[in-house]
């Protein structure tokens, strides 16, 4: 039992807890990234509707579905970014196509995403009209995945051009759902429709239903789920998971019981990488904050670092056409905070070698280009980092007024994720009004 969870005492706990009996209806899994939170949710899954012994390798009907993520008392939810790891473990399953362990790693890393759109949470979604063929194409190229077998042991026996395509059209599907079907912060419809299918019997011993990023949820999805949790069924235990516990709303804290999870140190990261993708990697920089994340967002289709320097450029960008606007339409003085975030990130924008850009149109068009017009990037996952950078400036400043801003800027980042993710408008639409709304409201104030 949690014999995949690599280094986290956390997993010791929750072992103990079921063993004895002691095992909460609701639990809290904190921690950093890259932590095995949801690798150990996902676990505690399994050993909860095992029939055998719940070891790992359990012959039983009910773990052999819950290793691919197939049993029908599963229900996961909650956004998060896919892309990265389910890329990272098409590259094992290539380097490695007959062994059945990295065979199913790639297969679970895409399940993690299909979950998501299960009849259960999805029913009434209006996305589904324009998801469906996606959804079909994922599904149907997942059942030529499972029933891929060797002639024998040997990497040779595959067709491997034949399997780098299908791992290819896999990759592009599994992108396009992620990118244009999940929501930055989880919908109180979710909750609605998990709260009906905690209520039905199980099918096999228990339920488990685990909300990831359990923090992106806003209040009226919170206030339905803690009518959830004050009177859980007995045959069902929900997992939330969060990177703090204090972003968890109190009156939900108080009815879950809380499992810390930390960072692992750097050897054994390097552990997990060698055991669970089958590689090894070289420590080039002693400050990484996590070996482990630097090594997915190697295979993300555009890299961390990238989109930060993109968002940093838009900042800039932005900051400069609310400070022409200003000059030229006002006698005012221009807010301190567009100067703050143009001399914070000016020398990472700089890094891109842009030019210099005055004009609404013309930075539309560079982040579209320099994004792939967000093709294999979320619009989503660029407004987070734009919001974090400008936060992280309003955060540190002691004028008062620096709060107002940093609510100006929530809103209405929050209202362009929400225009594209929700009512399908064109990301350039989006960045349009961003951009005018931002100007419009900051000249006023």
């Amino acid at each position: 039992m949690f014999e995949n969870i690599i280094s986290q005492g956390a997993v010791l706990q929750l072992r103990d807890d079921i063993l004895a009996g002691r095992n909460a209806p609701s639990m809290l899994f904190f921690g950093p990234g890259e932590s095995g939170k949801g690798s150990a949710a996902l676990e505690l899954a399994r050993a909860l509707s095992c029939e055998g012994d719940a070891s790992w390798k359990c012959p039983c009907s009910s773990c052999e579905r819950h290793r691919y993520l197939l049993h029908d008392d599963l229900l996961i939810l909650g956004n998060r970014s896919f892309s990265a790891e389910i890329a990272a473990c098409s590259s094992a399953f290539l380097r490695y196509p007959s062994t059945a362990s990295v065979k199913t790693l790639f297969f679970r890393s895409l399940r993690k995403l299909q979950i998501r759109f299960s009849p259960v949470l999805m029913e009434d979604d209006p996305k589904m009209a324009k998801l469906s063929s996606v959804i079909q194409s994922l599904d149907e190229k997942l059942n030529e995945l499972w029933a891929l077998k060797p002639e024998n042991s040997d990497k040779e026996s595959f067709d491997m051009k034949a399997l780098e395509k299908l791992c290819e059209s896999l990759i592009k599907d599994a992108f396009t759902l992620e990118n244009e079907g999940l929501s930055a912060n989880i919908p109180i419809s979710h909750i609605r429709s998990a709260s009906m299918w905690c209520r039905l019997a199980p099918i096999g011993k228990h339920k488990v239903l685990i909300i990831e990023n359990s923090e992106n949820m806003r209040e009226e999805a919170r206030n339905s789920l803690l009518k959830l949790l004050e009177e859980p069924p007995v045959s069902v235990s929900i997992v939330l998971t969060a990177k703090r516990r204090e972003a968890i709303m109190p009156t939900i804290l108080s009815r879950l019981r809380p499992y810390r999870f930390l960072k692992r140190d750097i050897e054994k990261e390097k552990e997990v990488i060698r055991l669970v993708f089958r590689d090894t990697v070289e420590i080039t920089d002693e400050k990484q904050k996590s070996l482990l994340s630097g090594y997915l967002e190697s295979f993300a289709p555009q890299s961390t670092e990238k989109m930060e320097a993109l968002a940093a450029w838009f900042i800039v960008s932005m900051a400069r056409i609310i400070a022409i606007s200003i000059k030229r339409t006002t006698a005012k003085k221009i807010p301190e905070i567009l100067n703050k975030l143009g001399d914070r990130y000016s020398p990472l924008a700089e890094t891109l070698k842009l030019e210099r850009a005055v004009k609404s149109d013309v930075v539309i068009k560079n982040i579209l280009v320099h994004s792939g017009n967000f093709e294999n990037d979320s619009f989503s996952r660029f407004m987070k980092i734009c919001l974090e950078l400008i936060c992280a400036v309003t955060r540190n400043a002691q004028d008062p007024q620096f709060i107002v801003y940093n609510d100006i800027f929530k809103k209405y980042i929050g209202e362009a994720v929400s225009s594209v993710e929700v009512l399908n408008i064109k990301e350039t639409i989006a960045l349009e009004t961003l951009l005018y709304n931002l100007k419009k409201t900051i000249k006023e104030g």
